[in-house]
């Protein structure tokens, strides 16, 4: 995947948030400036369509997960509309992606470069970068 250099890389799960910059070539991604930001996870919209009680009960639901995506995906928004983000890659698992896929602002859309559907927070950058090069 060709990364433009100074984009924004958003790495995301239920739990964790990393924002970070590649300061790298668009197919040589090397990434650095990780930032974490605050995020109060407050939209818990997600409980419309998850309220099966039989996927809850299984462990296939976690409301916290999803509104700490729905977060993310907002303070993405904010900095998109500020302008303060111009191109932005979005790593995220499937569950989370598809939580933070349906907050997406217009403006937010029109600076993504890419969508990697990952569960790689916490890993280490040198993963990440690799997993990078190769989407």
């Amino acid at each position: 995947m060709r990364l433009p250099s100074n984009a924004h890389v958003a790495i995301v799960d239920g739990e964790n948030f990393t924002v970070m910059r590649n300061s790298g070539k668009p197919l040589e991604p090397k990434l650095n400036a990780a930032q974490k930001p605050d995020l109060s996870a407050t939209n818990f919209s997600a409980g419309v369509k998850h309220q099966d009680h039989i996927g809850q009960r299984h462990g296939r639901t976690d409301l916290d997960e999803l509104a700490h995506g729905a977060a993310a995906a907002e303070w993405l928004n904010a900095k998109s509309i500020a302008g303060e983000i111009t191109d932005v890659l979005v790593i995220a698992d499937p569950k989370t992606l598809g939580e933070m896929r349906r907050h997406y602002h217009s403006e937010l859309e029109k600076r993504l470069v890419g969508e990697i559907d990952k569960a790689l927070a916490g890993e280490t950058t040198e993963r990440i970068e690799q997993a990078i090069a190769k989407a």
